[in-house]
């Protein structure tokens, strides 16, 4: 087995947009969109994991590999590690958990996420983007704080595949950060040690009041590095959200 594996999870019940992996850009389901992207960054076998028989029907008629999981888990990595332990017995050394509402995530992006994690010592890696104005206090972009890089300097970063430690998490920006926020793209890396401890973490106080899972592991002291990434990946949460990534991918 491929010492890397990328799982999707994915399901149908959302608190903003119903049926949301299966929304239709440009006459391809959403899941289906960032599959081929997690496959065209040929970094390890991909897997959407989901309690909901369409999506594994969406998926499997387009080739890929779907797994049924339980409806109960309370966080995407939940589910993640469900297909992990029971699925593929623990044998990955890498986990990327690769959120389900990015149809436009760039390949190369999650291929250089792995490649940072496979050269570097870290808990769990994540990416970030610059931090467009609009978003600033749009609490659906979540904001991640690290060091500051100058923009100009951001393309070199990305070349260098330079990553710094994650301070925060916050779905504003207060002044109460030292560090500066950038736009945070919903990705994770785990080293299988890393994965297995955080499932066996009790679900933190910021984690619960923010409603970011992440806050989980930066609370119990666990080792987060991010990168940068040129692009920002539009996370569809919302209406107006599908019919503006409809547009931008629009061929």
């Amino acid at each position: 087995m491929n010492k890397t594996v990328i799982i999707i999870p994915s399901r149908l019940k959302a608190k903003r947009l119903e049926n949301k992996p299966l929304k239709l850009i440009n006459n391809k389901e959403m899941i289906l969109h960032v599959y081929e992207a997690a496959t065209k960054s040929k970094s390890g076998e991909v897997y959407v994991a989901t309690p909901d028989e369409e999506i594994i029907k969406v998926v499997k008629k387009f080739g890929g590999n779907a797994i049924k999981t339980l409806d109960s888990h309370e966080t995407g990595t939940d589910r993640v590690f469900e297909v992990f332990e029971n699925v593929l017995k623990k044998q990955p050394k890498l986990i990327v958990n690769l959120q389900g509402d990015m149809p436009n995530i760039e390949p190369k992006a999650i291929s250089n996420l792995v490649n940072y994690m496979k050269k570097n010592q870290c808990d769990i890696a994540t990416l970030a983007a610059l931090l467009h104005s609009d978003h600033v206090y749009d609490p659906n972009v979540v904001k991640v704080f690290t060091k500051h890089i100058p923009q100009n300097k951001i393309k070199e970063a990305i070349k260098e595949s330079t990553f710094s430690p994650v301070s925060d998490f916050d779905r504003g920006i207060t002044t109460g950060h030292n560090d500066y926020g950038y736009h945070h793209i919903g990705i994770y890396g785990f080293t299988d040690k890393a994965l297995i401890k955080y499932v066996n973490l009790k679900r933190s106080k910021l984690e619960l009041e923010r409603d970011l899972e992440q806050m989980r592991a930066l609370e119990n002291k666990m080792k987060i590095h991010v990168g940068y990434t040129e692009s920002s990946p539009l996370s569809v949460d919302t209406e107006e959200d599908l019919i503006e990534i409809r547009k931008i991918m629009k061929k």
